[in-house]
């Protein structure tokens, strides 16, 4: 092993140890379910936002847009970091403190599901049940992602076995999250979101100044045709520009419907300490989102830069992604120092990957032991609960290891796919149990099942078998669901007094 891979090695063990650190701390702040998952509502404003945004990007910021923006331009990475910028704020502006305080009114609920039944007075729990089952379904091939992408860095980077790489960094996700629960990847999300920063900061200034500067950088891309305008797209292959089409720019802006259903962004809502300091959440969340996004995009005009200026060899395909790892390769080659924060690059891209695993492993295992077992497990002693709690976690990441174990699985495609479904499950459901007093159980339920339904319709035989209608899943699925929301509600029994005076409760709250 070379001093340069010492180096790497160095700053990542250290990285890991502060994250099992923090966990162990947080782990004595816990000291009931409430706590374990959503760390009693004490967030602070800047932990909200941040942790909210780093269980968000996962590795498509440090590896999947660069990458885009590298293989074909800026149109494809472009539009969808608009669409995610724009979801990110419109759902801190309208969903962040309605959701805090409706959760709270309404039992004091914990999870999302929860929330579901409490809002709309289900005594079956089945909108609990169910949407526990679409968090299952969607959430554990989501955290296999997240273990495989960490062991194909470690894999790439040491040539060690992906199946041990990867074991071994779901082994320290797992401890962290086991022993502080939502408090602990909370505050380790809010770590790594810097640590992420800083890699995007690093690999900004160090390939501009390899690949000759910023004219030089510009230059190289104006040669493309087509590559630095968001109305058309570069073939590489060909060396050609092609229009970028309607149907694209709308799947792209579509991402953006994702965050109103997401569980692991809209607990950190739910978890801040003052519903009042919110404002302050959204202001630092959406300039980072902002900033990251162009930065991550301007990463991969930059890498094609340092292609062109010979060094870096050009990137084909899935390897495009892999981008920023051969910039800190080429970092590291400059000695201790710079090795060290080639080291602190990879580690942002660990970091990424684990803020977002965390968050999904801690949504799925509550969704198993708070909704699916929760009336059991109020018969038992806390002590019993919370063993409970962290066994339910222990056993759904032993599944997602082992749906992870093979390394040719396709990470992004995953990301993508259970983006959609949460966006279209829980999204509508989300908006119209906040925003709309007529809705009831039945639309509620209706809507969840048809986006869910809908997600795999589209993906797998609309998509497929007719071209114009060759576009994200997740916007016919919101469409369709929205639609069955509205329809039942309108059809069927409306919602009780009781239900209507909370919501009236909630919107005066809302008003002071």
């Amino acid at each position: 092993m070379t001093t340069a891979h010492i180096c790497i090695m160095l700053a990542i063990i250290v990285y890991l140890g502060a994250m099992l650190f923090v966990g162990y701390l947080c782990s004595k702040k816990n000291n009931d379910t409430s706590d374990f998952y959503l760390g009693g509502r004490k967030l602070g404003p800047l932990v909200t936002a941040m942790s909210a945004e780093a269980s968000d990007m996962s590795s498509w910021l440090l590896m999947g847009l660069p990458g885009l923006a590298y293989l074909s331009g800026i149109a494809d990475a472009g539009w969808t970091a608009i669409g995610l910028a724009i979801g990110t704020y419109l759902n801190w502006k309208i969903v962040a403190k309605k959701i805090r305080l409706y959760t709270h009114v309404a039992g004091n609920s914990i999870t999302l599901p929860s929330f579901f039944s409490n809002r709309f007075r289900d005594e079956r729990r089945i909108l609990q049940s169910i949407g526990a089952i679409f968090i299952v379904i969607f959430f554990i091939p989501y955290t296999a992602s997240g273990f495989a992408a960490c062991g194909k860095l470690f894999a790439s980077l040491f040539g060690v076995n992906y199946l041990t790489a990867m074991i071994i960094s779901a082994v320290i996700i797992v401890a962290y999250t086991t022993l502080g629960g939502f408090l602990a990847a909370s505050t380790t999300d809010f770590i790594q979101s810097i640590i992420m920063s800083i890699a995007l900061i690093i690999v900004f200034c160090f390939g501009i100044s390899v690949a000759g500067g910023p004219d030089a950088v510009i230059s190289h891309a104006k040669s493309l045709p087509g590559y630095l305008t968001m109305m058309t797209t570069y073939n590489p292959e060909t060396g050609t520009e092609a229009a970028y089409p309607l149907i694209n720019i709308v799947s792209m802006l579509a991402w953006g419907l994702g965050y109103f259903g997401m569980p692991h962004i809209l607990l950190r809502f739910m978890a801040i300490e003052d519903e009042k300091k919110l404002s302050l959440s959204r202001r630092v969340a959406t300039t980072w989102v902002v900033i990251s996004l162009a930065v991550a995009v301007l990463i991969g005009v930059i890498g094609l830069g340092m292609t062109e200026a010979g060094s870096l060899e050009m990137l084909q395909g899935s390897n495009s992604e892999t981008i920023i790892v051969k910039i800190a390769d080429l970092l590291s080659t400059y000695g201790v120092l710079p090795a060290l924060l080639g080291g602190t690059i990879l580690a942002g891209i660990l970091a990424s990957t684990m803020s977002t695993a965390d968050s999904q492993l801690l949504a799925a295992s509550s969704a198993v032991s708070s909704d699916l077992l929760g009336s059991i497990l109020k018969k038992k002693k806390r002590q019993e609960t919370m063993l409970t709690d962290r066994v339910t976690l222990l056993l759904i990441a032993v599944i997602a290891v082992i749906i992870a174990r093979n390394p040719d699985s396709s990470v992004f495609n995953i990301v993508s796919f259970a983006w959609a479904g949460f966006g279209a499950v829980f999204g509508p459901v989300v908006l119209f149990a906040l925003f709309w007093r007529r809705t009831n159980w039945q639309g509620a339920l209706a809507g969840m099942v048809s986006g869910g339904v809908m997600v795999f319709v589209w993906k797998y035989l609309v998509r497929p078998n007719v071209s114009f209608l060759n576009f994200y899943e997740l916007l016919p699925a919101f469409l369709i669901s929205s639609v069955m929301i509205i329809l039942v509600s309108i059809i069927t029994r409306a919602p009780s007094t009781e239900i209507t005076d909370e919501f009236d409760l909630v919107r005066k709250k809302m008003a002071e």
